[in-house]
């Protein structure tokens, strides 16, 4: 942590009075400083001479030192003390930059993730940041180059083992297969983000073995994903995005290529729904080159993710060579035990996209024959049966069905407004374009409108 000068010869006078109150010297003031940044792992080496620099020069510590200094003092004055009294209202971060950094040291990666999942938890976050694409450009070249790294034992904190790791496995667990049949709009899946900055970032900077720590590190990732999906779920893009950033970031500080490679080929599925197919083609290729020597699925997932990309892209050629190649490793890793969060990478998903990816060519006729492929899935994973049902309405409304084509699109609109996700009306945005040679119809313009109404109220729960 170093310091930088916010003007020259400036004294900090309310940082000098309230120090002063306080009755610490600055020694102790440093000392206490050093002993707080190190329980969150960071390396705080400051001295007297920083904190007279701090109040006689105005010297402004990089963030979260200003934090720390006011829990320092909060502690000997026993009342809160705010960055304004001690003169560094501007040494917060601004909350638009929380978890973009895709941080090289392993110890900040953990200090800026737990800063944004509490920026998030207490609600400093607002709604109004949008989704970059090009926010997703450091990350991506950053894990290519070191998928995985090494976890290093940490002797400091409290102590973490097995037993944690197993309760947060099975909160893991729990919320993955919450979100699957209920939605990311719902409160238990919302009640994330609270939990890793509650429950996981402290155990982040306690102590642990190396083969705990990683451990730690991969389910942690594993639930930040988990928390960006449902935020993506909600219409919450720009949380979506950093909870994706801070996941793979976690993952490679956990080494485990395979989550990575998971998580990347999610972020590859984000940026096509926002509507940037050539990134998401290039990630979802990054997330299969570094995942095509480990589990099958997880190359299989990448490539099923490039297969969509390339059909928005209009080129039915590269749609179809994937998803052959997608089914090919499926039944490679079909009697591979892997972890559980592939676990939905099966026949049934694949069916799913593959359906989509030919009703994005407008090739209804291959539509019809890759849902005939399999059973439509059940309601444990009502949201994918919500998309197929979409997709299948568009197919309908393609062949010039216009009864069937509604008929499954009211299904569609029901399901996704009963669980809440505003991605679903993003579907059923796709599927109204068919529906534009009868548009005049008064059964269209009713659906229609009730889109657009479930969409508005959707959008405001979200905000």
């Amino acid at each position: 942590m170093t310091d930088t000068r916010i003007s020259e010869r400036q004294e900090n006078s309310l940082l000098e009075e309230i120090v002063a109150m306080s009755g610490m010297s600055h020694k102790r003031l440093a000392h206490r400083v050093n002993e707080l940044a190190a329980r969150e792992g960071q390396s705080g080496r400051y001295t007297h001479t920083s904190v007279a620099n701090w109040c006689r020069r105005g010297m402004v510590p990089k963030w979260p030192t200003p934090r720390l200094i006011c829990v320092s003092l909060s502690e000997a004055l026993g009342r809160p003390v705010s960055l304004a009294e001690i003169g560094m209202r501007g040494g917060e971060r601004d909350a638009s930059e929380l978890g973009l950094e895709f941080a090289r040291r392993q110890d900040d990666a953990v200090t800026e993730a737990a800063a944004y999942w509490s920026a998030v938890n207490r609600r400093q976050f607002l709604t109004h940041h949008t989704f970059a694409v090009s926010a997703f450009a450091t990350p991506f070249s950053r894990w290519l180059i070191d998928p995985a790294e090494e976890t290093p034992a940490r002797e400091c904190g409290p102590a973490v083992d097995r037993g944690h790791i197993a309760e947060l496995r099975g909160a893991a667990d729990s919320a993955r297969l919450w979100d699957s049949r209920f939605g990311g709009s719902n409160r238990k899946s919302a009640s994330l983000t609270e939990y890793l900055y509650e429950r996981v970032a402290p155990l982040l900077r306690g102590s642990y073995s190396e083969a705990v720590g990683r451990d730690l590190f991969r389910v942690t990732a594993e639930m930040a994903r988990l928390a960006g999906w449902t935020a993506f779920d909600a219409g919450r893009h720009s949380i979506a995005q950093r909870h994706f950033i801070q996941a793979l970031r976690l993952a490679r500080a956990g080494g485990d290529a395979d989550l990575g490679s998971y998580i990347l080929a999610t972020m590859a599925m984000q940026s096509l729904m926002r509507g940037f197919t050539s990134e998401a083609i290039d990630m979802a290729q990054g997330a299969y080159r570094r995942g095509q020597t480990l589990d099958p699925r997880v190359a299989g997932f990448a490539k099923l993710i490039e297969a969509r990309s390339h059909a928005r892209a209009g080129d039915e050629r590269s749609t179809s060579a994937c998803i052959a190649q997608s089914e090919r490793l499926a039944e490679r890793g079909a009697d591979g035990e892997g972890p559980a969060w592939i676990g939905f990478f099966n026949q049934q998903r694949i069916i799913t996209d593959a359906a989509e990816a030919f009703r994005d060519l407008g090739n209804h006729r291959a539509t019809f024959a890759w849902n005939a492929a399999g059973p439509m899935p059940s309601d444990a994973f009502a949201r994918s049966r919500s998309v197929r049902l979409s997709v299948l309405a568009s197919a309908h409304a393609q062949n010039g069905d216009l009864a069937q084509s509604l008929h499954l699109g009211r299904e569609s609109l029901n399901l996704f407004t009963r669980l809440g996700s505003l991605r679903g009306m993003e579907y059923l945005r796709v599927y109204g374009r068919s529906l534009e040679p009868w548009r005049r119809d008064p059964q269209v313009v009713t659906y229609l409108a009730d889109v657009r109404k479930a969409t508005r109220t959707l959008a405001a729960a979200a905000a």
